[in-house]
């Protein structure tokens, strides 16, 4: 039996140079939220400028939700016209 070869339209790698975690455009403010809540004393909030947040407060809540339930850590979010409200909930 004659096998018809057709030479790979597409590159091939190995797997292990495959990246495997997304680096979504807001990785560097959510990274630098979850790293000052780590160190947030309990009843206290952050509260992160709008303007720093490099896009809007919807997609930067949706990205902030992501890690965290990776992390499966529990926090909780607020906003007004200025800032970005975000505290550590506590399980009970």
């Amino acid at each position: 039996m004659k096998a018809n070869l057709v030479a790979a339209r597409f590159k091939t790698l190995d797997l292990g140079d495959v990246p495997h975690s997304r680096n979504g455009k807001h990785r560097a403010i959510v990274s630098l939220i979850l790293r000052d809540l780590e160190q947030l004393k309990p009843g206290s909030a952050l509260r992160v400028p709008l303007a720093e947040l490099g896009g809007t407060k919807e997609n930067v809540r949706s990205a902030l939700n992501r890690a965290t339930r990776n992390a499966k850590r529990s926090v909780a979010t607020a906003t007004d016209e200025n800032f970005l409200y975000v505290w550590n909930v506590s399980k009970a």
